[in-house]
């Protein structure tokens, strides 16, 4: 595919049902499809309402969204202000395009011109493929911190 058709770029309030759709495709593939319990108003008003707390970068193909980097600011008390990377998605039959290296190239992008201290995301431990992603950027795998969560 010849990458120039690739439009890496903010996404809009209009993009969110497919946003969504990208959503929905990561959480079957990470076997949690039962996980996803946001529903579409808050999803929007999440990030497009009065007070965002994400932001988030599209890929777009012929005027199809075929992927996302939706990202938020994480406060650390030792590092300052840190881009979190919540989601890297590029819907199956578009992976091996580079769309995933265009948006974290981006992603990288953001965080420096907004000084940000660093970038921090997680990844599943049997997902090799986005280990190997990953590790094309030369970062830290940190196996000394037990992810905690409690639902409400």
């Amino acid at each position: 595919m010849d990458n120039s058709k690739i439009l890496i770029r903010v996404a809009e309030e209009k993009d969110c049902p497919a946003m969504m759709t990208l959503i929905q495709e990561l959480a079957a593939y990470e076997r949690a499809a039962h996980e996803v319990t946001v529903t579409f108003p808050h999803f929007v008003e999440s990030g497009f309402g009065e007070h965002p707390v994400w932001w988030s970068l599209v890929a777009e193909v012929d005027g199809k969204i075929v992927g996302i980097a939706l990202y938020y600011i994480r406060y650390s008390t030792w590092k300052g202000q840190r881009l979190y990377l919540e989601d890297i998605i590029v819907s199956e039959q578009w992976r091996r395009h580079g769309i995933g290296s265009m948006l974290m190239d981006e992603i990288i992008r953001i965080a420096r011109e907004k000084k940000f201290s660093g970038i921090m995301w997680q990844v599943l431990d049997w997902n090799q493929s986005a280990i190997d992603f990953y590790a094309k950027y030369k970062v830290s795998f940190d196996p000394e911190w037990i992810n905690c969560h409690m639902d409400l």
